[in-house]
């Protein structure tokens, strides 16, 4: 399923407010895979087999059964981008609990927050690597994906993050607009000028295999 089942923001709002418990679950469903990629995307590559993406959507689901009620009070946010805002959250305390590291609170932030840079360059970085059937060993497959991520480096920060939330988290146009701040027609613009230079970083990680 995919969030074109979801009515408009409006008539998730009166749902919402009528019946939010029902509601809830009914719209989180229609946008579970969803939110799944994002999950599959986000999450530290060293963590697999020790975290799974159900788990990670299972307790974004309760966070965000937790929050409604301060999301409708003031629900400017569109719904899923909201839900993806909780994600994001999630897989920050997922990280910190697992690596220790000192994370934000994304939710303190008053725009809409994109992950740091160093976060993003390794999840293109592990899934462009992942794509290469020659890397088996864990060990190796480590390695090529620092070195992928150096090249990632090089890009335009704000072009990284159109491409993950175009090309793996699947976002429309006007979601990934939304979520980076930035007008439909510039992350349009900026989503065909990445994915040429993702396609020539890709060019160069095949040639490194």
């Amino acid at each position: 399923m995919t969030d074109e089942q979801l009515p408009t923001q409006s008539e998730i709002i009166g749902q919402l407010k009528a019946n939010r418990e029902e509601a809830l679950a009914h719209f989180f469903s229609l946008v579970r895979d969803r939110l799944k990629r994002i999950v599959n995307f986000r999450l530290d590559y060293r963590l697999n087999g020790r975290i799974s993406e159900s788990d990670v959507i299972q307790d974004t689901y309760v966070r965000a059964a937790q929050r409604i009620d301060s999301y409708l009070e003031k629900p400017e946010m569109p719904f899923f981008v909201w839900l993806r805002l909780e994600v994001q959250q999630q897989l920050v305390d997922v990280h910190r609990h697992h690596f220790g590291a000192e994370k934000r609170d994304i939710r303190k932030e008053v725009a809409l927050v994109k992950p740091k840079s160093d976060q993003t360059s390794m999840a293109l970085a592990a899934h462009l690597v992942a794509q290469m059937t020659s890397v088996s060993q864990l060990f190796e497959k480590a390695e090529k994906i620092a070195s992928v991520e150096k090249t990632l480096q090089e890009m335009n920060e704000l072009d990284r993050e159109v491409i993950a939330l175009r090309h793996f988290e699947e976002l429309s146009n006007i979601e990934t607009a939304e979520v980076l701040g930035i007008q439909p027609a510039a992350a349009s613009k900026r989503y065909l000028r990445a994915l040429k230079r993702l396609r020539e970083i890709m060019e160069q990680v095949q040639g490194m295999a």
